[in-house]
């Protein structure tokens, strides 16, 4: 049976805040995620000062005159995250977090972080992609907003830097947020399984929890979705996030889907035995039946309980002559 990891991804949702970001850790143990995933990044190493706003940044953070100033409010410092990574250590919570950039990921590895998650933004990004392989961890890649073809280099890149492929984990991702079911294109999860062999799974942008259920159903090894204490908190990825109540439901979903997943063998589970004792159908008499009397498809029938000869032995029975007198309804026994 295959466990999905549940990753609870808070993202920048802390708002810069250590103490929000300890407070997303407890809801989210709370909620029975395995993992809680923040964002490292030092603004002035991953974005000029001119970039561009994102249309869903943009309008959920009105208060910034900037992507870049939007950013820099998000941060946390080193310090923080050890405290978070400690926290979460305590609390018995796995946690993990996105490097963007060299300085980032080398905390992380202080840290002794063993899973490195790689962003959409970054699959392209060789020499971070080179840094992380060199790594040998476990290494999940998100492949949002990537084709095929740019994948497989970063699979190339990974494993070239020397991360066994065993180690990788793609996760399909629609970069859109919030994504639109017609867009979300689920299949493409096998897909990449297909191509490249790996752990697979899914980076979930939508609303709702359905698609963490179909992708749990799907064989993901991995669901990770965006996670908030409050979606009327000010932040760009706020409202599209999912509240601890409903990502509880997630967590359960799913976990009943790996369960009710199995193991694909056809057998007959120790719960239907006792079914299988009252619904399996035996022969008996479809009328009186005189000893002597041959056993013909006018003279038996099948019916359950089963308390004589079972129905798969109807063509042995049928021809052969009854060895004593039965009455209506009286189970064949013998012949």
């Amino acid at each position: 049976m295959i466990k999905t990891i549940i990753i609870a991804e808070g993202g920048v949702n802390h708002n810069g805040s250590v103490e929000v970001a300890l407070k997303l850790c407890d809801a989210a143990k709370k909620a029975g995620a395995d993992i809680i995933k923040f964002q490292t990044f030092r603004t002035e190493c991953n974005v000029l000062e001119e970039c561009d706003w994102v249309d869903y940044q943009k309008e959920n953070s009105p208060d910034f005159e900037s992507h870049f100033q939007m950013l820099k409010s998000l941060e946390l410092t080193d310090e923080e995250f050890i405290r978070v990574n400690k926290y979460c250590n305590k609390i018995g919570i796995g946690f993990i977090s996105t490097p963007s950039d060299a300085p980032s990921l080398e905390l992380l590895v202080k840290i002794g972080l063993e899973t490195m998650k790689i962003s959409s933004s970054d699959v392209t990004n060789i020499p971070l992609l080179r840094k992380i392989g060199m790594l040998n961890k476990e290494a999940i890649l998100s492949t949002g907003m990537s084709s095929l073809k740019e994948v497989q280099m970063a699979v190339d890149e990974l494993v070239k830097s020397g991360t066994a492929k065993d180690k990788i984990t793609l996760l399909h991702c629609h970069s859109d947020y919030p994504t639109k079911f017609e867009d979300a294109n689920l299949k493409v999860m096998l897909t990449l399984k297909e191509t490249f062999g790996t752990n697979v799974g899914l980076s979930d942008h939508s609303q709702g929890i359905e698609l963490a259920i179909a992708a749990a159903a799907m064989g993901a090894t991995v669901i990770e979705k965006h996670f908030t204490l409050d979606r009327r908190m000010e932040g760009p990825d706020q409202k599209m996030s999912t509240e601890p109540e409903e990502f509880a439901k997630l967590v359960i979903a799913v976990r009943n889907v790996n369960m009710a997943m199995g193991d694909g063998v056809k057998k007959i589970s120790d719960a239907e035995e006792e079914i299988r004792r009252i619904y399996g159908k035996g022969i008996v008499a479809l009328k009186p039946i005189a000893k002597g009397e041959v056993f013909t498809e006018e003279n038996i029938t099948v019916k359950r309980p089963c308390k004589g000869l079972s129905v798969l032995k109807w063509d042995k029975v049928l021809g052969k002559k009854a060895k004593k007198d039965f009455v209506k309804d009286e189970p064949i026994i013998n012949v």
